[in-house]
Formats: structure tokens, sequence, C-alpha cells
């Protein structure tokens, strides 16, 4: 799928008796390998790797410290990055030796996340998937909020109030987890209406909704993965509440 929604390849996929499966010979196996998507964000962020002892489904190779290439695979999707150009068409010539798969260039979509290169470095979001929420849940013609939730939110289990419809309360906080992997800001706000999912009420569902109208004024928001060089180093900053 491309970042436009159009179709960029047909694909198929064949599962044979995976009900056959052993406990204690191959029970445990994972035959489609997913890496996490929080992987998926270092493996954009960095440009220098160490080997990965912890996902194995990232594969890192690095015969020296000035030559280290990453496979990153989801499936059958494959993210291929490596310190140089040269190198990363060296190991797709490679690959396409023993797979059968497709060079989709540049990266631009991954997983539902789109990736923009800026002037400034890569810019990761998901606009397009945030539309089609907005489409999804009727919300596209909603007024945008200026923040995810009002302030001094405190949500309890109102149970004087009406009930909402169960799936629908959780389909939308399911997809605004998804959403939390480029857009952080909402994750307090998720976390909150995460709470309810058993019993959800009318209150839930408005704050619930009060993120897709955040959401729906900062679609182009997300993640920027800044260029790196050597005088302005990865550097991580953290705060905290003294109170």
């Amino acid at each position: 799928m491309n970042p436009d929604g159009t179709i960029a390849k047909h694909k198929a996929r064949l599962v044979a008796k995976g009900f056959m499966q052993m406990e204690g010979i191959d029970f445990s196996e994972v035959f489609a390998h997913v890496a996490r998507l929080e992987t998926v964000r270092v493996i954009v962020a960095l440009a220098r790797f160490k080997k990965c002892d912890v996902e194995p489904d990232v594969y890192v190779n690095s015969p020296n410290k000035c030559d280290i290439f990453i496979i990153c695979l989801y499936v059958d999707a494959l993210l291929v990055t490596r310190n140089n150009s040269r190198g990363i068409e060296e190991v797709n010539v490679k690959l396409k030796i023993e797979f059968e798969m497709t060079d989709m260039g540049i990266l631009a979509y991954f997983l539902g996340i789109e990736f923009k290169q800026v002037e400034n470095g890569i810019l990761m979001h998901q606009k397009r998937y945030i539309n089609d929420i907005l489409n999804k849940f009727n919300m596209q013609n909603c007024n945008a909020a200026e923040t995810p939730a009002e302030g001094n939110l405190k949500l309890d289990k109102y149970e004087h109030e009406p009930a909402v419809d169960n799936t629908m309360f959780r389909q939308i906080v399911g997809c605004l987890r998804f959403i939390c992997n480029t857009r952080p800001k909402i994750n307090y706000s998720v976390g909150l209406v995460s709470r309810f999912m058993s019993n959800p009420r009318r209150s839930h569902l408005i704050a619930a909704k009060r993120i897709l109208r955040y959401l729906k004024g900062t679609s182009e928001f997300g993640v920027l993965f800044s260029n790196q060089t050597r005088t302005n180093r990865l550097q991580l900053l953290a705060y905290s509440d003294s109170d």
C-alpha cells in the first residue's frame, strides 16, 4: 500500500496446518516474525547500532565499526538500512537472489505509518490513518480541539450514566493506541479512557472523541528524527514533576 492509499502490490499468504504444532518441539515457534513498532522507531532514529540481543526480528551485521547494516522484518515486509546507499543496493541484490521480493525504494510507508523526508531529518506521522479513523467514526466534520483532554480531567466509572456501544468504544480506543506510536502527546489521555473498556459510559466516549477532535486539527503532526552529525549527537532529555 502506498501513502496515498493506492495498491503497490498484491500479495497472498498460505497457512498450512498451524494446529499441528507440538509442545516441547515447535509449540513456541514464531513463523511470522514481527518486530515491535518501538524497534522500527529506533531504526529510523539512529545511525549507529550495536548487536541486537533482545529483538529476534532485527538482523544486524557489523563487519567493521564504519560499516553497519540492519534488516527489520515484519512478517513479509522488510526495512533495510545501512550507513551508505551503495551498501543497501548490494544487500538488496543478495536478498533478491534468495527471495522473490520487490524494492519499494526510499522508506515512505511502513505498517500504516508514513515517513516523510524533510530538510532536517525524517518525519514519522499517520495523517492518512487519522483521516481514515475520523471517517470511520463519522467525525470528519467535527470541530478540532486544542488539547487531547480537558484540564484536570478525572474519569470515574459513572455508573449512573447511560452505557454506550461497547464495541465502538473499544474500536476507538484501539485505533488511538496505535496512533500513540507517532503521537506520544496523547499517551496520557488514551491511558485514561483505556481504563473503562469493559463498561464504557457517556463521559468516557466524550473523552475519547475529544482525543479524535484534537487529532483532527493536528493530523500532520508526528515525530521528527533530526539529522545527526558529529557535532549534533543524539541526546536524551527527561522531565519530571517535583510535586
